[in-house]
């Protein structure tokens, strides 16, 4: 049972000082029935019956001077409510229960009265008890996700498990707020041993967990302000097809069907780049009788052996870095590696050579243009380095595709594509100079696969699966749509390039 500290001011009615730790109690651990507060030479205990709602018993112990006390005796001469004061074992105890709706102002205005005269404290050691414990069922919470058709949920105490749909949150509607007891059972039953010592010595650990039927999560459990927070981010057992993403499909193909390279899926949190690396994955496994290795913290889209050899590796359960990880791939005789994400130097730098030495690389970055890919690889390296990793991305680099999750009419989301092909030589010189202007101007030329966002939102606008507004808001050049939607776009000249430098 933790004991929060909470300085809560003198000059405050008694049932003001229990309603400030009991929201305090809420966040952190979830709604109690009791709430016990504690200072020199005094306590408070106020109970309810249930978790939420107004207290209804009340009792104020405390050791106070005798002029006080006497104080106090005559003020509650003076109060027309019902109130009980007596002695117990030194300890002066006035108790009393909540007033009805009508005489509530009136008793408020006593409690304020009474804490004046026993000199209540500023600061309180606040403790709860009597909190949820009821079983959280993860089956349920599944079957929600599935309902709501929900990317994530998130548990925290003194709140109903909390939903995103369609990139916006909403609380649960057939369950009540959880308390923390409640999560750290949940962490707990659900955690590998592993995961849940990692989680009792550095307070947070991410894994994978499986609902049979209803599909798979990768769970991220951390600890906020003292109190277990949990997020499920929903993944289907069914691995999604291109058709069932809305991405085009032929462009895709072409991505699994090449031999060697660097492929990467990028965007911001929550676009669907692993969904998208998933589902492109699951081609190749369909289609080549080739060895895919994957190396993910952790693993989140399970594929099942078709064509090809699966062999899925977990950060911290298989092995202990994603650089040993990768330094380690090309002992294992792969033809496709796939790494969950380019997180640091170590790890760019193998997944480069990798796919120099005729491998296909397909992992995932944060960045939010096709464009800017190259010089966010570059930042990762000391200056000294950058120029020879601008000719090695130059070299293995085959396309960047960078994704926004957009919403669609009707409801729902669909992903806007940009696709970066190292295709012609303005955009390969471009990556060499690190000239994120450059490179953008060589995706527009009509000879390059490239293309921007503003054309893939012209287009799904166009066919009426996005609105306007949307199309807007989701592009990077507002200018260059326009000039799409009223016909005057022409594609920038080469030379203008020179200008950029």
């Amino acid at each position: 049972m933790a004991e929060h500290i909470i300085g809560i001011g003198g000059e405050r009615s008694i049932s003001e000082v229990v309603s400030i730790a009991e929201a305090e109690l809420s966040r952190a651990e979830g709604h109690p029935k009791k709430v016990k507060l504690r200072a020199d030479n005094y306590e408070i205990l106020a109970e309810r019956g249930d978790f939420e709602g107004s207290f209804e018993t009340f009792t104020l112990r405390m050791h106070i001077e005798e002029r006080h006390f006497k104080s106090l005796e005559e003020l509650l001469i003076s109060l027309s409510g019902d109130y009980a004061l007596a002695q117990d074992d030194g300890w002066h105890v006035l108790s009393w229960q909540s007033a009805s709706e009508d005489g509530a102002e009136a008793q408020e205005t006593d409690l304020k009265k009474i804490a004046g005269a026993v000199r209540l404290p500023e600061v309180w050691r606040v403790q709860g008890t009597d909190f949820r414990i009821e079983h959280v069922s993860t089956q349920l919470l599944f079957q929600a996700m599935v309902q709501y058709k929900a990317s994530d949920v998130h548990l925290f105490p003194g709140s109903p498990p909390v939903f995103r749909v369609d990139n916006k949150t909403q609380e649960s509607k057939i369950m009540g707020p959880l308390s923390a007891h409640q999560i750290r059972g949940l962490i707990r039953e659900i955690a590998g041993d592993q995961y849940w010592e990692e989680y009792e010595r550095d307070f947070q650990t991410s894994f994978n967990y499986h609902q049979a039927g209803l599909g798979y999560a990768r769970v991220s459990a951390f600890v906020k302000g003292g109190a277990p927070h949990c997020t499920f981010r929903f993944l289907p057992e069914t691995i999604p097809s291109f058709e069932d993403l809305n991405i085009p499909s032929d462009t895709m193909v072409e991505l699994g069907r090449m031999h060697h390279g660097l492929v990467l899926v990028t965007g911001m949190t929550g676009s669907g780049k692993s969904t998208t690396v998933a589902a492109l994955i699951d081609w190749i496994n369909s289609n080549k009788n080739v060895h895919i290795l994957t190396i993910e913290n952790p693993v989140e889209y399970v594929q099942s052996r078709k064509k090809a050899i699966m062999s899925q590796r977990s950060t911290g359960a298989d092995v202990r870095t994603f650089f040993e990880a990768v330094t380690g791939a090309l002992r294992h005789d792969p033809d496709v590696i796939v790494i969950g994400e380019m997180r640091d130097p170590d790890t760019i730098r193998s997944a480069i050579n990798a796919a120099a030495t005729g491998h296909l690389v397909i992992s995932t970055l944060h960045a939010n243009t096709a464009s800017e890919v190259v010089n966010r690889v570059v930042s990762f390296f000391d200056p000294v380095e950058r120029d020879l990793v601008k000719l090695q991305l130059r070299d293995c680099i085959r396309c960047v595709i960078c994704q926004r999750l957009v919403p669609r009419q009707g409801g729902g989301r669909v992903p806007a594509l940009e696709l970066l092909f190292n295709d012609i030589k303005p955009i390969t010189d471009a990556i060499i100079g690190g000239n994120t202007d450059a490179i953008r101007i060589g995706m527009q030329q009509t000879v390059s696969h490239s293309f921007l966002f503003e054309k893939y939102l012209y287009n799904l606008y166009k066919k009426k699966i996005i609105s306007l507004e949307n199309a807007r808001e989701y592009c990077t050049d507002v200018s260059v749509l326009d000039q799409m939607l009223m016909g005057t776009y022409s594609v920038p000249r080469l030379d203008s390039i020179k200008s950029t430098h």
